[in-house]
């Protein structure tokens, strides 16, 4: 059989070259590949030939042919055998080319070799050293193989907002907190700015000292809302000097230091996110097209030969049947909808429209009553207030903004989880489109609570009004800074408290009916709880968002943040292995965690503006802060540069002048221009190349026909 196969082989194929011979077409020609370039003219004939003559003969110079692996000045190209796709014989043959061509190198280019050998063995250690002290690694592979890559996202973000807050908080505490803290205790010298004799001097009133016996209670009351002996701690913007220091020949200028710092926050966080943003921007595009064959690279390339460990198998092996599982679900989806008649479509997309309405509906509601609960808390709370002596009540008036929008937050996410079945949307689309509502939720209700702070403070931007003629603000607000401040403490103090109450009062009631109960019809149809990606995410952008709003008007803010953040981890990590079973529908994870950022960096965007407004345009409290005595907080910059040499002051005001940006802001449009037709160009050639693929592919079941056929 395999001798009759071969002649009729060897006949095929002497035939087709004598066919070639006489411009017919050959086997070449007629694979699907070559088809699709019929209109290119006759050059598949010269492809042909170059394919058949593209074997080249081995240079007589070993050295020549290991030259891209001795002396290569490319570090793509100094890679070791060990990771070059070859077969061990090979890489033998490649390791005995690599010594005869070492032996004819000089004593630099050896010196050279040496030294990007050991550069390369030393990056290998420190990546194995640092792979060991990679925060909660294992954790997070535990739970990959447990609960899927879905949920892993949701705790690889966590740990991500911990490292960037960590880092933040040695920001924070190293050049404000801790500078001020030291120069206190050391007793230096403080040179104070004189405020001016002009103000009014009610404006700069502010004590706000205690005098007398306070109860143990008040003390509570005080911790949980910022108020009494917290406002004259470094927690709060009002405890912080206007003056700088001089020790011998060192000055600190502690306004100067305070505002940088808390620009310099935004910006760090901002540049962490936009690079973390494009690497996992990167991973989702090329792990959601499917037209590169993902089962095939799941089956066949997606097991780790190096698992040694028992369970470390179960783990990878869970991972794969997730990642099958979320495919096989979203191809489901999709045959489904493709099969739907335009009658279904149409009353699909009507449905969905009047879901929207209601949502918007739900949205407007909210808002109102935060909006209403903010300034009522606000009047209850003022020096004739009718709660005033009455301490619980007077720490519910303290909350109530902070109750209203948690309620609110705990409430409509529900009903959008109720509302999102109904409009047929694959799965990650409907955590996308979920948690773009619980964001817009949670993130405009802190923008009614700014507007409504911003209201009462600026007395709706009327200068004129009584209430704010003498100071610039209301003098119901002697240090506006740390107000706001509080409000973002109270919030943040509030969030950390529901989530616990939430867990021990409603997630583990919820496990132990399902465990001991579980023919009750009742607790049946409720089942087990199910991790809902969606609503944790949105708690940690909330969360965070309240932190960066809060940090010019409270610095300790990210401290508070970070213990914060650890704290939810292992809480979300007891409740996730205690209370949650790992969920019937799976998502991707690649473009979650891209997705994700893009939440984050809004969040970001909207906590710039009240710090940004703050620091350019709202005048600073004349009674406390860093920045009593001047008009805005921008202007402490605009004085230290004035105490610069001449030519500094030139150069910065040629940077700050319209001479400088009008040529960088053309010189950045035609940059980004030519960015933008590079990523057209490279996204066409993507493009080709995956159809190419997919042409190649079928070339295979080509050849494979043709196999067949000969060998019958």
């Amino acid at each position: 059989m395999e001798d009759s196969w071969e002649r009729s082989l060897g006949t095929r194929s002497d035939e087709a070259g004598s066919v070639r011979g006489h411009g017919s077409p050959s086997l070449f020609l007629q694979l699907p590949s070559n088809q699709s370039l019929r209109f290119r003219g006759n050059k598949a004939e010269a492809w042909g030939a170059a394919l058949e003559g593209a074997v080249e003969p081995l240079a007589d110079d070993p050295r020549e042919q290991v030259l891209p692996y001795v002396e290569g000045e490319e570090e793509e190209d100094r890679k070791p055998l060990r990771e070059l796709p070859l077969c061990l014989e090979e890489k033998r043959k490649l390791r005995v080319l690599q010594e005869q061509a070492a032996s004819r190198l000089s004593g630099w280019q050896l010196w050279r070799v040496g030294q990007r050998r050991t550069l390369r063995h030393f990056k290998t250690q420190a990546g194995t050293v640092m792979s060991y002290v990679v925060m909660w690694k294992s954790t997070l592979r535990h739970i990959e193989g447990h609960f899927g890559t879905g949920i892993e996202s949701y705790f690889s973000f966590l740990r991500f907002l911990v490292l960037m807050n960590f880092v933040a908080s040695f920001l924070v505490v190293g050049f404000v907190v801790a500078p001020n803290a030291a120069f206190e205790a050391l007793h230096l010298n403080w040179t104070s700015r004189t405020s001016n004799t002009s103000v009014n001097a009610s404006c700069l009133h502010y004590d706000p000292t205690v005098y007398g016996l306070v109860s143990y209670f008040s003390y509570i009351m005080d911790l949980l809302s910022g108020k009494g002996f917290m406002e004259l701690t470094y927690l709060f913007y009002g405890k912080y000097q206007n003056s700088a220091v001089q020790f011998v020949t060192f000055s600190y200028n502690v306004p100067l230091a305070y505002l940088l710092t808390a620009f310099f926050y935004l910006l760090f966080c901002l540049t962490w996110i936009v690079r973390r943003s494009v690497y996992w921007l990167k991973r989702s595009l090329v792990s959601e097209d499917a037209s590169l064959g993902s089962y095939s690279n799941k089956v066949f390339a997606g097991w780790d030969f190096g698992l040694m460990q028992p369970s470390a198998v179960q783990l990878r092996h869970k991972n794969i049947r997730y990642e099958l599982r979320m495919d096989l679900e979203e191809e489901m989806l999709r045959r489904r909808l493709a099969e739907q008649t335009t009658k279904q479509r149409a009353v699909l997309y009507t449905l969905r429209g009047l879901l929207n309405v209601l949502v918007l509906v739900l949205l407007v509601g909210g808002f109102f009553c935060i909006y209403l609960a903010t300034e009522y808390s606000q009047w209850l709370v003022g020096s004739d207030s009718p709660v005033k002596g009455q301490t619980v009540l007077e720490l519910l008036a303290a909350y109530l903004p902070s109750i209203v929008i948690t309620v609110a937050n705990l409430l409509l996410p529900m009903i959008f989880g109720v509302i999102v079945q109904f409009e047929k949307y694959p799965l990650s689309f409907e955590i996308k489109i979920t948690l773009l509502r619980n964001v817009f939720l949670r993130l405009a209700s802190l923008v009614v609570l700014l507007v409504s702070l911003w209201s009462q403070i600026t007395c709706s931007g009327d200068p004129q009004y009584p209430e704010c003629k003498d100071c610039g603000y209301s003098h119901l607000f002697p240090c506006w800074e740390t107000s706001v401040g509080q409000e973002m403490f109270k919030l943040l103090i509030f969030d950390l408290l529901i989530m616990l109450l939430v867990m021990v009062f409603v997630e583990f009631p919820r496990k132990m009916l399902v465990t001991y109960l579980p023919s009750c019809p009742l607790i049946k149809l409720w089942g087990q709880q199910e991790f809902m990606v969606p609503s944790n995410v949105l708690d940690l952008v909330y969360g965070q968002t309240l932190c960066w709003t809060g940090a010019l008007f409270c610095p300790l803010l990210p401290v508070l943040n970070t213990l914060k953040y650890i704290v939810v981890f292992y809480l979300k990590k007891l409740t996730l292995y205690a209370n949650c079973r790992p969920a019937e529908r799976t998502f991707r994870a690649s473009s979650s965690n891209f997705f994700f950022l893009l939440v984050l960096l809004l969040g970001l965007t909207i906590s710039c503006v009240p710090a940004l407004y703050s620091m350019f345009a709202m005048p600073p409290s004349k009674a406390c802060g860093p920045f009593r005595g001047e008009p805005t907080m921008w202007n402490t910059v605009s004085s230290a540069i004035s105490e610069l040499p001449p030519t500094a002051q030139e150069f910065l005001e040629f940077v700050g002048s319209l001479a400088f940006a009008v040529p960088l802001f053309l010189l950045l449009s035609i940059l980004m221009f030519y960015l933008v037709v590079l990523a057209g160009s490279y996204n066409s050639m993507v493009k080709g190349l995956k159809g190419q693929l997919q042409l190649e592919g079928q070339d295979k079941l080509f050849l494979v026909k043709q196999i067949s056929e000969l060998s019958q």
